[in-house]
């Protein structure tokens, strides 16, 4: 049985999975894991910086050995095309695949790696081709990273078409065309596939964004923002239904909002798709990425489309190994597609094949196969000249070369190390002024919250006639008003052991919500106007500004209590 591992690089995330081939095809995931990629910027070097660490991370904590490779480039490193030619030789069909990629490719054949794979003949017979190629020095960043924690790259695929492989793996039949969104937490990778014809774009519109746009309406923190749509985010599905949870209920709206830009452009790629390529309207929708995790996301997708919506699962067809966890694994299938379109290339079953490893890598490869051979005839050469004096040469050469390379690559790493370093600190003065930035755009709001906080502390009948502020702290003076029949009922409810009038219930509710500060709320004029209405004011201190999230946190916590 043979072992090998798989690696897919998101813009936050690297995951790593173990698996075990049985024959050709019969597949099984023994083991998995992801760690966090802290990327300053997408130099080679922070990648390499940040990777390296993370495999070992990986491997230590799942107890993964290395064994030989399937790494995937992020869709947004890529550059794919679908393209036709006529029925010609095939070194005339090398000639135009070249001459496709330099009118089409904005960087200098010589600074790129390219792969090719036909997929068949168009109606009018035409040879159709997918055609992807990445900068090299962006390859190298990742194979020297892989390189670096003691893996061997054996290919370098692509995300979109690591999707498509696991698509066509676990949905055989499926005629028409399909649509199939990786939403991961930078991008969007949109894939459409339809028979032979293949369309992939990148979509600036994704995970990171929802966090951005909440942090923004809540005026909070990245961080903050990101917790809240993981543990309490959902996609609104319109209309004119609410939430009880407020908080909840609008954020839903401003993921909902995202959303919908992002169907506004996956819209345009259909109908791009249509005119250009001749496709049909599609007949499906297949979910996969760390994103559609929140929930309602489907559903959200079922009633925009119109179509049958389903998450992509091409677990169906591979087996779990005894050490998965299998409540873990429901959570985290979501993210494991790419993974397994990954481990078919180990197999018989991709659809797709593009490898864009370096030249000197291939060429590396093929050195190695030949050196069992090479080997072999000079042991029966060697043999009879003293073979134990050469074997143990061989030996000390071999001691020799490993010393150098660990004291090369140990040299290395304490330069990423310095480097690492320099990134951190660069990336916490940015963290600084974030900071700064956030608490700017959360006082843009305060004022409209804390009119708000005291709108919902007032008893039916009630509203707010004046709003001075005082001149010598950050406070208030808050003239309210009320109908007299509706104020002496809420009086009435009161016990006789707790009796208290309308003013003072409004107090009390406002030191209880904590919006000013304990002691300075006062009542310091009361009077009736007319015969129907009556008047009161109120003088108080600001409590310290919050987040609204951070509020209702607050408000959350007490109501527990």
């Amino acid at each position: 049985m043979a072992r090998f591992l798989t690696l897919n690089i998101g813009a936050s995330k690297a995951v790593l999975a173990e698996y075990a081939l049985k024959g050709k095809d019969s597949l099984t995931l023994t083991a998995y894991g992801e760690a966090d990629l802290s990327l300053a910027g997408d130099s080679a070097t922070a990648l390499e910086a940040s990777l390296t660490p993370a495999l070992h991370q990986i491997m230590r904590e799942k107890g993964i050995k290395p064994a030989p490779l399937v790494v995937s480039l992020n869709g947004q490193a890529v550059f794919p095309r679908f393209a036709k030619f006529p029925s010609v030789s095939a070194d005339k069909l090398d000639d135009l695949v070249r001459y496709e990629v330099e009118q089409n490719v904005p960087f200098p054949i010589d600074e790129i790696v390219c792969d090719h794979q036909f997929t068949g003949e168009t109606p009018e017979g035409d040879k159709a081709a997918m055609i992807v190629s990445a900068k090299i020095e962006q390859v190298r960043a990742v194979t020297d990273a892989v390189q670096a924690a003691g893996l061997t790259p054996r290919i370098v695929d692509v995300s979109p078409m690591a999707i498509y492989n696991a698509f066509k793996w676990s949905n055989p039949g499926a005629t028409g065309c399909s649509v199939i969104l990786d939403v991961g937490a930078k991008t969007t990778s949109l894939i459409l596939v339809e028979d032979e014809k293949i369309y992939n774009r990148s979509i600036p519109v994704a995970g990171n964004t929802i966090t951005k746009e909440i942090a923004q309406a809540f005026g909070c923190s990245q961080e903050e923002a990101e917790d809240f749509k993981r543990t309490r985010g959902y996609v609104s599905l319109g209309g004119v239904t609410e939430d009880a949870d407020e908080t909840a209920d609008r954020a839903s709206k401003v993921i909902r909002a995202v959303l919908t830009r992002l169907h506004a452009e996956l819209s345009r790629s259909i109908n791009f798709y249509r005119s250009q390529q001749g496709g049909n309207a599609p007949a499906r929708l297949f979910l996969t990425g760390g994103t559609v995790r929140m929930p309602q996301l489907d559903e959200f997708f079922r009633e925009t489309l119109q179509i049958e919506v389903g998450y992509l699962n091409p677990f169906q067809r591979i087996k779990l190994g005894g050490k998965i966890n299998r409540n873990a694994f429901v959570n985290d299938a979501f993210t494991l597609a790419e993974s397994a379109g990954l481990a078919l290339r180990m197999t018989d079953a991709a659809a797709m094949k593009i490898n864009l490893m370096p030249p000197e890598l291939i060429e590396h490869a093929r050195t190695v196969k030949r050196i069992p051979f090479i080997v072999v005839g000079a042991v029966a050469f060697l043999g009879a000249l003293g073979a134990g004096m050469v074997l143990e040469q061989m030996r000390g050469e071999g001691v020799r070369a490993q010393v150098e390379c660990v004291s090369a690559r140990n040299g290395k790493l304490k330069a990423l190390e310095q480097k690492l370093k320099a990134a951190q600190a660069e990336a916490a003065d940015e963290q600084a002024k974030c900071d700064e930035f956030q608490k700017l755009l959360a006082s843009r709001s305060l004022a409209l919250r804390r009119v708000d906080a005291v709108r919902r502390s007032l008893l039916p009948g009630m509203w707010i006639t004046a709003w001075e502020p005082l001149k010598e702290k950050d406070g208030a003076r808050i003239t309210i008003r009320g109908w007299k029949d509706t104020l002496t009922s809420a009086e009435a409810r009161r016990s006789s052991k707790k009796r208290a009038t309308a003013a003072e219930m409004v107090q009390g509710e406002i030191e209880r919500k904590g919006i000013a500060v304990p002691e300075s709320v006062k009542i310091v004029a009361q009077k009736d106007v007319k015969d129907c209405m009556g008047e009161f004011a109120l003088t108080m201190e600001f409590a310290p500004a919050k987040s609204a999230i951070s509020e209702d946190a607050a408000d959350k916590k007490k109501g527990s209590r």
